[in-house]
């Protein structure tokens, strides 16, 4: 089969399309014919080598990149329920960069007829991760405020829309163009606040009457650490999904007891398989509902064919997107 593989070597190493072995699905296993895949940040981190490349033991030491993948089912091993061949489903997994990928049917779920195969690549890792940050960790109810760094980004995007379905008011992003704030509002952002033009933490209780936000979803990071605290109301939730900006920060103890704040980090990195199966089990059972029936719909920004990995993680590096950048297979 055709894929696109990690070729490890100096300045963050690069892909190269290249023929290897089809898996063989294991028992518990789907094989997935893929139709197509989404980037995602930690993509670029596998291809640096500073990120988990989730090879399956026994594959060979070539590493298949992507996180993410929608198809069809080509074929399952023993042990498998739920599943036919044929049918639509979207999965995290190791090696979506490809035209198949085996993975544990647990983490399947089935494609919504509205959502094409291109829309239902976007769905596995953003909105697990940021229903896993909000609704398990943040413990979002309805009528909290949430603030969203990185708002145009796809985990971003996905923030906004899960905050706004389970009843956040107001909802903020960040960003540094104003002009994607256009593209976000209907999507159910209520403010955008341009952190290169505005003080963050004016800005934020400003527009909560001087409260300041219950959740803040931080994509960024370290350096906003100091200011994340100064937007928090009293007992707010600061959840560390990304740290695209750093890894360290300032932290003022004081202020984060005397607003008796909780700092969390997720990540699905250190997830043990079972933990990963519990996460999806949450958000199939809290969202897709909602993806079915049209309540939340990922938007996409750039489709490239898979021959075109590289640049397309180019593209992502440039920041210029608005939502998700996806390959086609």
């Amino acid at each position: 089969m055709k894929a696109i593989v990690i070729i490890p070597g100096m300045e963050g190493g690069t892909l190269e399309l290249r023929d290897v072995p089809k898996p063989e699905p294991r028992p518990g296993e789907l094989l997935i014919r893929v139709k197509a895949t989404a980037l995602n940040r930690a993509d670029l981190y596998q291809r640096q080598g500073t990120y988990p490349r989730q090879v399956r033991a026994g594959d060979g030491l070539l590493s298949v990149a992507g996180l993410e993948a929608a198809g069809e089912v080509g074929g399952m091993g023993d042990d498998v329920a739920g599943f036919a061949v044929g049918d639509r489903v979207m999965a995290t997994c190791a090696g979506g960069y490809a035209e198949f990928v085996a993975v544990d049917h647990r983490l399947a779920f089935p494609v919504p007829d509205k959502l094409s195969w291109v829309e239902a690549a976007t769905i596995p890792v953003s909105y697990m991760t940021e229903h896993d940050a909000l609704i398990t960790n943040a413990r979002l109810q309805s009528g909290e405020s949430v603030l969203v760094h990185a708002a145009s980004s796809g985990v971003g995007i996905a923030a906004i829309q899960i905050a706004k379905l389970f009843g956040a008011k107001p909802v903020i992003g960040t960003g540094s163009v104003a002009a994607k704030f256009e593209v976000l509002k209907p999507l159910g952002m209520d403010l955008g606040i341009n952190h290169r033009t505005e003080k963050l933490s004016e800005a934020v209780l400003a527009a909560t009457g001087g409260l300041g936000v219950n959740i803040i979803i931080d994509h960024i990071g370290g350096p906003l650490l100091d200011e994340n605290l100064r937007c928090l109301a009293l007992r707010g939730r600061l959840i560390s999904v990304g740290r695209l900006a750093g890894i360290t920060g300032e932290l003022n103890l004081d202020l984060l007891a005397l607003k008796r704040l909780h700092l969390i980090g997720v990540t699905f990195r250190t997830r043990t398989l079972e933990e990963r199966i519990a996460i999806a089990r949450r958000f199939a059972a809290d969202l897709l509902p909602a993806l079915a029936d049209g309540r939340l719909r990922p938007l996409i920004d750039r489709i490239f064919p898979l021959d075109q990995a590289l640049e397309a993680q180019a593209y992502m590096v440039s920041n210029a997107q608005v939502g998700k950048i996806v390959l086609t297979v």
